[in-house]
Parts: structure tokens; sequence; C-alpha cells
């Protein structure tokens, strides 16, 4: 979790034609992108995603950007800019919109598709802006011009914003490919242009800042996996995000060549590269794509089944399929490849899926062993041609945890731009551009809001810290009987224990000790429930900890008779 500056406060108000930047999210992280532009009393927001929990956030489904510090100002929004259609830009859209339901989306045509079928399931339809490279927009006060950028999705775009207070230009996720799949360029001319003009903050990539060189080109990837394909013999199984539209047109442009059919396997996906067709951005040979039902009637030999769960999630199709709690049965010899990187704080999970997997015969294909992806996020090298395209007078390196932040403000310091006009922020922490400086000036409040089932902001540290315990060191709950007016107990101690790895009968030993505390405390007067709860668990954890070395969640119930 990102920790902003403690020393910072609330920030002051917004000089006289300054712009504030403010980060909600995606600093010191990878994911749940959410950067707030305010100037002359309106507010912009460029991407609102999702951020996918770790093993210490047990039962969370997302996390999502803390809406706290705009919630009273939404009316201020003038609209939401989304340059992708990748759930880290725009998985948290939902959520915001569910508190006010008309405020505008602009983006180009596959992420508007994208975040609109997402909000169909919501049952919110947007008010939505489509816009393409090239194109200007005034949206309230804030001239917005939009760049095509390449990544691992079509129809990028990098935004720059234009107030009074300078040109601020947001690159959203970007690299350099330049022999691109689709033939869409970062356009390059436009960045130099608009480093003529004078670029007075760019908030720029940082995932791949510690990465020397350029990205390799993501047409490689197609021979990588024309040799998979050749060598399978079984089904092939490839996972990948359900948004990566280039790599699942390479992998039915294998398929096709190799005679196999392809069927989509997940509700994402089924989803995301049936919008993908409609539009144009995926080419789909007749008779290519089957439905899953008809999978079973084909030879092992002509079936290659997309799905997601590249990075490990629990609940996708890849990690069930590698805990046998999939419909899709992996067998001995069938290949699996994961198409994609391992984005940190994943590596876990992904190495257990593949364990799994391994265990039950599937040959698998990673990044480690093969040439089966290319990141979608600029390298150092192309992050120095950058800057020196662009030649910005002040930086903020977003969209990495803290060593991408700081490699990507020391390579802008290479090509010259001052130190102190580096800022390096954490979420939460307020950018002012003011008279041509960028400087940190407070904070405001972006911790973590977990969604858990259908519940948004319930769930706090202090549950998931129960929750760690609980599945750590297990729970033992105590019954005991007390008499109202003496204290004395009329009934119990009753001890039982789960997932703490003690016996029951064990549970004998202590029983004395707790009878005796309990005897003690009604001499002394006792007789407040609370007070004797908390009297048995530190007789009973005192215990557990000296005997067994652990602390298990300890649940004493007192009943007054």
């Amino acid at each position: 979790m990102s920790h902003p500056h403690p020393e910072l406060g609330a920030p002051p108000a917004l000089a006289e034609g300054g712009l504030r930047i403010t980060p909600l999210g995606g600093l010191g992280e990878i994911g749940r992108n959410m950067t707030v532009f305010e100037y002359a009393g309106r507010l912009l927001i460029v991407d609102c995603g999702v951020l996918f929990p770790e093993e210490e956030q047990p039962g969370v489904d997302l996390i999502l950007p803390d809406f706290s510090s705009i919630r009273d100002r939404l009316d201020d929004v003038v609209g939401i800019v989304l340059t992708h259609g990748h759930e880290d830009h725009i998985g948290g859209v939902p959520y915001l919109l569910r508190e006010k339901p008309d405020i505008p989306l602009i983006g180009s045509k596959l992420t508007l598709a994208l975040i609109e079928a997402k909000l169909q399931e919501h049952r919110i339809r947007p008010y939505t802006l489509e816009v393409k490279e090239g194109q200007r927009e005034r949206i309230g006060p804030f001239d917005c011009e939009f760049v095509a950028v390449n990544h691992s999705i079509p129809d990028a775009l990098a935004v720059a914003i234009r107030t009074p207070a300078g040109l601020v230009i947001a690159t959203g996720d970007f690299k350099m490919d330049q022999l691109p799949l689709d033939g869409r360029l970062t356009d390059l001319p436009a960045f130099a242009r608009l480093g003529e003009e004078g670029i007075d903050l760019l908030l720029a990539d940082s995932t791949n800042a510690e990465v020397p060189g350029f990205v390799g080109l993501e047409r490689d990837i197609s021979n990588s996996l024309r040799q998979v394909f050749a060598k399978a013999d079984r089904r092939i199984i490839v996972a990948s995000f359900a948004s990566h539209v280039h790599r699942v047109q390479q992998v039915l442009d294998a398929a096709h060549e190799f005679g196999r059919k392809v069927a989509f396997v997940g509700r994402s996906m089924v989803r995301n590269m049936g919008i993908a067709r409609d539009l144009g951005y995926l080419r789909v040979p007749p008779g290519l794509v089957v439905d899953l039902k008809t999978v079973d009637d084909l030879p092992d030999e002509e079936v290659v089944l997309m799905c997601t769960g590249s990075q490990g999630e629990p609940m996708a199709a890849l990690a069930r399929m590698a805990n046998r709690d999939h419909q899709i049965r992996i067998v001995k010899n069938d290949t699996v490849v994961l198409a994609s990187s391992l984005i940190p704080g994943n590596e876990n999970a992904v190495y257990r899926v593949i364990n799994g997997l391994t265990r039950w015969g599937a040959n698998v294909v990673h990044k480690g062993n093969a040439k089966v992806h290319v990141s979608g996020h600029a390298s150092a090298g192309e992050l120095l041609y950058f800057y020196n395209i662009c030649k910005p007078k002040n930086v903020m390196p977003v969209h990495g945890e803290w060593r991408h932040l700081r490699a990507n403000a020391e390579i802008a310091e290479l090509t010259g731009v001052p130190k102190d006009r580096c800022v390096i922020a954490e979420d939460g922490v307020v950018v002012d551009l003011v008279n041509g400086r960028a400087k940190i000036t407070g904070k405001v409040q972006a911790g973590y809001v977990y969604v858990d089932g259908l519940t948004v902001g319930d769930v706090n540290e202090a549950e998931l810290k129960d929750r760690r315990i609980l599945g750590d060191e297990g729970i033992v709950s105590v019954f005991v009987v007390v008499d109202s007016t003496t204290g004395k107990v009329v009934g119990g101690p009753h001890i039982q224990s789960r997932g703490s790895g003690i016996d029951d009968k064990a549970f004998d030993a202590v029983k004395p000790k707790v009878e005796e505390a309990l005897a003690q405390s009604a001499q002394d007067g006792v007789t407040d429930p609370r007070q004797l709860q908390q009297l048995i668990r530190r007789a009973i954890g005192r215990w557990v900890s000296d005997t067994y070395r652990r602390r298990p969640m300890i649940l004493p119930v007192v009943v007054e008779v």
C-alpha cells in the first residue's frame, strides 16, 4: 500500500491560475491508475482503474481508488478520459459512475466499447464522447489533444491537456514498437511538435524504467507461437489478458495455419473478443472460432483454447484448470502457453499455477523458457529517446512501484531535466503546477477501497488482519456460563479449535487456569462480560503461545444467567 509523505498536511487552496494534479492510484503500485486534474474549480479525471488483490488480502475481489477526496465535488467533474481499455485503467469506472452516472466518458472506439459492455452489467448507460488520435476537444476548461501511442491493446491514446497554467501530457501506457501488428505507431512527430510548443509537465509510464534497452517487437512472438504449435501433438491452451487483442490475433493466425479450431474460455475473454471482432480490430477467418461446448467433439490435435489467468488469478480459468476445478481437465502432453509478463507481486501465484499444470502432465511454455510475450511498456532506452523528443520542463513519473518511479526520474535527469523538477509523488500526494514549476503541496486520503462480493468499502485493514490470522493460525472458541450476580462459573469452559492444529482434548490442560482466573475475578467483584472475555482471552492466549508458539484468534463467549 502506498503511504503518502507523513509530514504533509492537507493542500492549501490552489493558487490562481495554477493546475493541481492529484494521483489517487497507480503511484507506488502497478494498477489502480487514476489521476485528477483541477483547474478553475473544475476537475478532469484521467483513467479510473482497479488493482488486483495479493495473498495478504484474502477474500478481496478488487481494489479501487479512494474517491473520498472528490466525493463531495462530483458535480465539478467535467469528464473521465480513458487512455486505453485495460482493467487497471477502466475497471473502477462502474464504481465511480454508481455515485454520479452522468459523468461523461471520453476515449477511443475500442476503449469505449469495452467500458460500455462492462457498464451494461452494472445497468449504467454512460454519456460518451468518442475521440481519435489528432483530435482536440474542449472539456470544461481543459483543452485536450489526443495522441496515438502503441501498447498491448489497440486504440491506446496519450492526452495533452492545455490550460492557462501550461501544457501537461499524460502518456497512459505506451511503448515504441517500430513494427506494430496493426501498423499504428506511437506518434513521435506529434510528441516532438508538443515538445517544441513547450511541455510544462510530463506524466510518463514508469513500469519498465528499470529494464535496459528497447522492448522487443510484437511480431517476433508470431514465430515463437508457430514453433509451439508445430511441436504440440495434443490440445494447446493459451492464457492471456482478456483485452490483449494483438496476442489473440497471433494465436488465431497460428491456429488457422496449423488447421486448429479456437474456442474462447471465460466470460471476459468471450465478451472482449466479440467486441474486438465486431469493431474490426480482430480478424477471424470463417469457421475458425467455435463454441466451447463443441470442443469435445474435435480431436485433441485440432483444438486451441484461449483463456484468462496468465497472472495466476485464483478464480480465472487457468488457475481453476491447475486445481482440477474447471470443466477443462488438463491431461498429459497438453501444451499450455502463458502469453504475458509477470506483474510485480504476482510471481508466487503464477508459479503455483505453472507447478499445478506441470503436475498433471502439461508442457508449460512461458516467458522464462520461450519468447511468447513482449511487454507493452517502454523500457529505459525508449524513455530516454522519448524525453529527448519531448524536452519537458517538469517530470512526474507515474504507473509504477517506487523503484520504477525513481528509475524513471533518473532517466529524465540524464536528459537534462533538473533534479528539483523531477517530482516523485505517491497516491494522494498533491502536485501543483504554478508559474511553470511543479511542486508537492500536500496530501489527500488515497487508501485502498476493497470490493468483496457485492460490498464496496465495508472491508477494512483490521478485518483483513483477522482473515489473515484465521487463515494462518486458526480459531479457538471458548464458551463460559457465569452467574450474573456473583460472576462465578456455572457452566464450562467449553473450548473448541478449528484450523489451529491443536486437538480439542489438549485444552483440558488450560481449563483449570481459566477457572482459576474466573474465580479470582469473581472474588474481586468483576462481573462485566467484556472484562471476563478479555481475561479468558489472555489466559488461553498465553498458554497457547507458551505451549505451541502459535497465535490463533481466540473468541470467548460469556453468557450470563
